[in-house]
């Protein structure tokens, strides 16, 4: 008997789709309310099978959003078009594995797990023997645990690496090998948004506003500082693209992320994310405690931005804001410096401007699309027209804070001439002012501060402001 005059049965978690369905469902029920986890913990002393079936009672899946694999679906297109039988065989819960086959409509059958048996490993090898055959069927799978059904198949499609497809035609004949690659370092660091470390240079700014640029041991506790800061903010990242999978997959860049795409397993995420906070954590050994308690304020404030505060109108920007400011108070407390009342006050402004240009230019972006509101917030496309005047506003009140600041007495005590310093006021405004032109004209493309890192332009405003400084001094 030929190869494709057996059933072909597929296997869904890693192979079908790039992803893992039970993290994903656990995800989103962690998402709707953090508090569900002890009912996740109840639900797993019951068994695996329980635990799947009472999160799929509660958690709707958006099928067609899945990170599919192509390829298989390509080849499971070409074989069901020989007329050759295409079953479905996952230990997802059968809730989702019936959503799935409804929406692809290609499968003639499907085997899944239940509130009382998981269809993982032997229980999958033992349903599909049972009701194929000993070797009566061809199986695509691509793990280790594969190897189990494979055992009893007459041939195997291996989705995965060389390594994988060795040791499956010790046991079988290979059908046809489909090469998954693994994900690298370069994925990784991608998720971890590396490129977004550079916000946390905030951190260095009181070391250098206080005027203590030369005491070695203050730099080093910047760095360090600087380290941890960013690795808090990385582990809190992975966490923020686990829990908006859906909405991340519907956006035009967003799409594209790790998470996102099944480019980087779920699983590495959930190990990584808690252990960059625990190495955090270390590092603030060699700094103040002041520091670890204001990174464990950074901490919980940006979860609670990213399970419900980004969802709010406005209250996210102001969030948006105090987590940059709060990377000031960070820098400030790992040099024991005390920060002003200008300092905080100036950043609490400019970075409230720069966190509506992000929101502005997102909704700039679906107007063009003809959408009508965000996914994931609560905006409507109509408060970009509101949005533009109050980021605008903002932006210039930090302007006039800085202004008042180089006209007050505390401004003495660190510069002989802080008159030198009111050129600054101009280029603040020119700086603040073409931030919201660009984005005005939807050149926004990415992160305003990340923006600013980039542009040339931007780039010599800071070294005016500098100039300027260091004469005043």
């Amino acid at each position: 008997m030929s190869t494709g005059a057996y059933p072909l049965v597929v296997d869904l978690d890693g192979t079908l789709i790039r992803s893992d369905l039970l993290i994903e469902s656990f995800l989103m029920l962690i998402k709707d309310n953090p508090f569900n986890l002890i009912l996740v913990l109840c639900w797993l002393v019951k068994g695996k099978a329980h635990l799947k079936a009472e999160i799929a009672k509660r958690v709707d899946i958006p099928v067609d959003l899945l990170p599919y694999n192509q390829d298989v679906l390509d080849y499971l297109a070409q074989e069901k078009a020989k007329g050759r039988e295409i079953v479905l065989a996952t230990a997802s819960n059968e809730r989702y594995a019936k959503a799935i086959s409804d929406h692809l409509t290609i499968f003639d059958s499907v085997f899944a797990s239940n509130d009382r048996l998981n269809l993982s490993g032997r229980n999958k090898r033992s349903a599909l023997t049972k009701r194929y055959g000993e070797r009566q069927y061809s199986y695509v799978g691509n793990e280790q645990i594969d190897l189990e059904v494979w055992q009893h198949t007459h041939s195997a499609v291996v989705v995965g690496d060389s390594k994988l497809t060795s040791a499956a035609e010790m046991l079988c004949t290979i059908e046809k090998h489909i090469p998954l690659e693994k994900p690298g370092i370069r994925t990784f660091v991608k998720a971890l948004r590396v490129h977004q470390w550079v916000k946390n240079g905030l951190i260095l700014v009181p070391l250098l506003t206080s005027h203590n640029i030369e005491s070695i041991p203050l730099i080093f506790a910047g760095i360090v500082a600087f380290i941890a800061f960013s690795l808090c903010a990385s582990s809190v990242y992975l966490l923020n693209d686990m829990l908006d999978l859906f909405d991340d997959r519907q956006h035009a860049t967003k799409k594209e992320r790790p998470f996102a795409k099944g480019t980087l397993p779920l699983l590495t995420g959930l190990i990584a994310s808690p252990a960059l906070l625990l190495i955090a954590i270390v590092l603030c050994v060699f700094l103040p405690i002041e520091f670890l308690a204001v990174l464990a304020v950074y901490y919980l404030l940006t979860l609670a931005y990213s399970f419900k505060l980004k969802r709010l109108v406005m209250v996210d920007v102001i969030t948006l804001a105090s987590l940059y400011t709060i990377r000031i108070l960070a820098g400030a407390a790992a040099v024991g410096v005390t920060l002003s009342f200008w300092l905080l006050s100036f950043s609490m402004f400019l970075f409230l401007s720069l966190a509506i240009v992000k929101r502005y230019t997102e909704l700039l972006k679906l107007r063009s699309k003809k959408a009508t509101k965000t996914l994931g917030r609560g905006y409507q496309v109509q408060d970009a027209e509101l949005l533009a005047p109050l980021g605008g506003a903002s932006g210039y009140i930090s302007v006039l804070v800085l202004a008042l600041y180089i006209n007050s007495p505390d401004v003495k005590s660190l510069y002989s001439q802080p008159e030198l310093m009111w050129p600054a006021c101009l280029v603040m405004l020119y700086w603040v002012s073409r931030i919201w032109i660009i984005a005005h004209r939807g050149n926004m493309n990415d992160d305003p501060i990340v923006f600013a890192l980039k542009d040339m332009a931007s780039i010599i405003c800071v070294l005016l402001i500098m100039a300027f400084m260091i004469i005043a001094v």
